[in-house]
C-alpha cells in the first residue's frame, strides 16, 4: 500500500509539473518539441538529479517508462485544453507549481531516507527534487527561477522536507508523515501566493 501511495503521489507530481511546463511553453509560443521539453524537464528534472546524486541509477524514468508516457499524454491534453479555452490562465502556473513542489519535495526526502541517507541529506534531496525541475524550466524559457527570487518557494520546500524527516524520526507512519509534510509545504506556498508574502531582498547600491 505504501509503495502504491508513493508511486501515485509521484505520478500526480509529474502531471501537475508537466502542466506548468506546458503553460510556460504555450505562453512563449513554443513549437511541439519545445512544449514536450519543458513539460519533461519540469516533471522529471529534479528527480533525475536526485537519483544521479544518490547513485540510484538507472534513474527512475529510465527504469519505468510510464513517466515518459504520462508526460507526453499530459502535454497533449494540456495543449488541447488551452487551445479550446483560447487564453492563458496566468493564475494557474504558481498553483500547479505549488502542488508539484509539495509532492516532489516529500517524495525526494522519502527516497533518500529509504536509501539509508541521513536526515540532513534527505532534506537536501527533498529540496532538489522539489525545485530543480522548475529551475530548469525557467532557465530554458529565459526567466529568473522562482527559487532565486524573493518568492517563498525553496523555503516551503525546506519546511516540507524538515516536517517529513521529523515525523519519520518520531515514528509516525510514512503515509501520515507524507501527508503532514505535503500539507505543510502546500499551505506555506499557497499562503505566500495568496497574501503576496515574500522574503527580504538584499540590494547593494553602488556609486558610479
Amino acid at each position: 500500500m505504501l509503495e502504491n501511495f508513493i508511486y501515485f503521489s509521484d505520478m500526480i507530481g509529474v502531471i501537475v509539473c508537466a502542466i506548468s511546463g506546458v503553460l510556460v511553453a504555450t505562453r512563449l509560443r513554443m513549437d511541439p518539441f519545445g512544449i514536450i521539453v519543458l513539460a519533461g524537464v519540469t516533471g522529471i528534472g529534479g528527480g533525475t538529479l536526485r537519483d544521479m546524486m544518490m547513485g540510484a541509477t538507472p534513474v527512475f524514468w529510465i527504469v519505468d517508462n510510464n513517466y515518459i508516457y504520462v508526460i507526453i499524454t499530459t502535454a497533449v491534453i494540456s495543449v488541447y485544453w488551452l487551445h479550446r479555452i483560447h487564453r492563458f490562465p496566468v493564475f494557474l502556473l504558481p498553483i500547479f507549481d505549488a502542488f508539484g513542489l509539495a509532492i516532489f519535495t516529500i517524495v525526494g526526502a522519502q527516497k533518500a531516507l529509504a536509501f539509508g541517507f541521513s536526515g540532513p541529506v534527505a532534506i537536501v534531496m527533498g529540496r532538489i527534487t522539489g525545485v530543480v525541475g522548475g529551475m530548469i524550466r525557467d532557465l530554458l524559457s529565459g526567466q529568473i527561477p522562482f527559487v532565486l527570487q524573493k518568492e517563498i518557494y525553496a523555503t516551503a520546500s525546506i519546511l516540507g522536507a524538515v516536517l517529513y524527516v521529523a515525523c519519520h524520526y518520531f515514528g509516525l507512519s510514512q503515509i501520515i508523515a507524507m501527508l503532514i509534510a505535503m500539507l505543510g509545504t502546500l499551505t506555506l506556498r499557497l499562503s505566500a501566493i495568496y497574501w503576496h508574502l515574500s522574503l527580504p531582498v538584499f540590494n547593494q547600491d553602488t556609486e558610479a
